[in-house]
């Protein structure tokens, strides 16, 4: 649905809570979050979280906000925060290989979908980021820029995005060469220099116009 239930309003400086107390006026609750990470890079696996935060102050997380505009350390923070106090959370990791296969829109809402299905604790609602999720057996609506505005989108921001930063620091050790530690998989000067010494491994999606070029390039050059 692209808009909230009848009865449930939201005033502009209702802050980052707005959404879900707005909900619970109306009875839906809990209310669930979920985004991803990843979804814009050439290597690297697609992670998928849900969140439900708690009512009250202790569902209120010190410094909480959209992922991407916290720096490292402030993320590390907040993530662990919220998977003490949320009253539940889940992750899912689709890897490279994935997300060639189905294609990237794809593999992000079976993601979604998936990291919903894991909670332990049923929503009666659900907020995504953007885009709305078919399938989800719940209602639910599509905010735009969610990870800003809505507090269990963000918090699932967060469990997405320092899971899968963990896993490509983790993924430096087996591959080096492309400083997946630094760029995390997405596209960069960097990146795209090492992809055109080494060209791509096993983490590359082949889907991503840059990682084909650069296998098409290695190869047609070693034929010479």
């Amino acid at each position: 649905m692209s808009i909230l239930p009848r009865g449930a309003s939201i005033r502009r400086d209702a802050g980052l809570h707005g959404y879900e107390r707005a909900l619970r006026r109306v009875g839906l609750e809990p209310v669930a979050g979920v985004d991803e990470a990843g979804r814009g890079a050439c290597a690297g696996p697609l992670v998928a979280a849900a969140a439900i935060l708690p009512d009250g102050r202790r569902g209120v997380i010190p410094g909480l906000a959209d992922s991407k505009l916290l720096t490292p350390a402030r993320r590390e923070r907040c993530y662990r925060e919220i998977v003490e106090r949320a009253t539940c959370w889940s992750v899912v990791v689709l890897p490279a290989a994935d997300c060639d296969v189905l294609g990237m829109h794809v593999a992000n809402v079976e993601a979604l979908r998936r990291a919903l299905a894991r909670l332990v604790v049923r929503p009666a609602y659900v907020l995504t980021d953007g885009f709305g999720v078919d399938g989800l057996g719940v209602p639910g609506l599509s905010v735009w820029k969610g990870d800003r505005v809505a507090a269990c989108i963000a918090a699932a921001s967060v469990i997405a995005k320092v899971t899968r930063d963990r896993i490509m620091t983790d993924l430096h050790e087996s591959f080096p060469a492309y400083g997946f530690d630094v760029h995390k998989g997405y596209v960069t000067q960097a990146h795209q220099r090492e992809l055109a010494v080494h060209g791509p491994c096993s983490e590359h999606r082949r889907r991503f116009v840059n990682v084909r070029t650069a296998h098409s390039q290695l190869v047609g050059g070693s034929g010479q």
